[in-house]
């Protein structure tokens, strides 16, 4: 297994050489979506309309952060089932999202876009939020502010800590 320090804008030219196990610190802009603003980016695509991020070489972190304290940039940030989003992820990965951040294992339709798509999956450990907050430099809400915890948000990591689950070879940590 080995260790990278990766710029997110980076992914799709890291990608080939990144294998399911290996250690990864991500650093660079992701993207806070779960089940309701899975479906409500969903309707965007339908109706034609612009979504609130491109979807071009993005990360999609499948998270809802807590409510921020004070003096903090961002509440508990986890990771959260990633199955949830296995029925939109192929047609977002098919569109040029280029990594997605959760729990979990992933259906074959999602593995299969991976690989076709050439893209990754990054698996984050469930329950260590808190930690992963200390990895978050800014928050901004960008869509869905009536979804709360489940509205977009545009995350700046520096160095979060991910393994790979899913390579572009079409390695899988879970099998």
């Amino acid at each position: 297994m080995a260790e990278y320090n990766i710029n997110i804008s980076d992914i799709k030219k890291c990608s080939p050489k990144l294998k399911a196990g290996d250690r990864v610190f991500l650093s660079g802009t992701v993207y806070t979506s779960r089940d309701a603003a899975h479906k409500r980016i969903f309707q965007l695509l339908d109706e034609g309309k612009d979504l609130p991020f491109s979807l071009d070489g993005s990360c999609i972190y499948f998270a809802g952060p807590t409510p921020t304290p004070e003096g903090m940039v961002i509440g508990s940030c986890g990771p959260t089932t990633s199955g949830r989003m296995d029925v939109y992820s192929p047609r977002l990965l098919d569109l040029g999202l280029a990594a997605m951040i959760g729990k979990g294992e992933r259906n074959k339709a999602v593995c299969d876009a991976i690989v076709r798509n050439g893209a990754v999956y990054f698996c984050a450990i469930g329950g260590a939020g808190a930690l992963y907050a200390k990895q978050i430099v800014s928050c901004e809400e960008i869509a869905f502010k009536d979804l709360g915890c489940e509205s977009v948000k545009k995350l700046e990591l520096k160095d979060f800590p991910v393994i790979v689950g899913i390579d572009s070879h079409g390695g899988n940590l879970f099998k």
